[in-house]
């Protein structure tokens, strides 16, 4: 678990309200398909976490899915996009690990992996920003 804070960020993302999900930069939506973020985490997503509100939080992760996270996904469910999960079905069982980003309990990023994850069978691998 990593602690930071925010300061002077775009506000864009307050997670006491629903999430309106910002498009990410190639780079780190390329990272997070092959589960391969490098540490210190602060750095990898600092493109997401510029967009939150100001205040203090704790990314944890990557880590499997705990079991008592209620996920809400911000998009329709199941997805749309076979082509997309049977991608990343491919991966998972080829061994990969692709990561979802969860803001607190909200999907911003892996709709796709996570449906992916559930047909597979196999616990989600996540990283979880959450306000402190």
């Amino acid at each position: 678990m990593e602690e930071l804070t925010v300061a002077g960020g775009t506000g864009v993302i307050d997670l006491r309200e629903p999430v309106d999900r910002p498009e990410l930069a190639p780079a780190l939506r390329i990272a997070l398909a092959t589960g391969q973020l490098r540490r210190p985490l602060r750095e990898s997503l600092r493109q997401l976490l510029d967009l939150l509100v100001d205040g203090d939080y704790e990314v944890v992760g990557p880590q499997r899915l705990p079991e008592d996270v209620d996920v809400r996904p911000l998009d329709p469910w199941p997805p749309a996009d076979a082509i997309r999960v049977e991608y990343y079905r491919t991966a998972i069982r080829a061994g990969h690990k692709p990561i979802a980003v969860l803001l607190d309990t909200q999907v911003l990023d892996g709709h796709h992996k996570l449906a992916a994850y559930q047909a597979e069978g196999v616990t989600p691998v996540v990283i979880q920003v959450k306000p402190r």
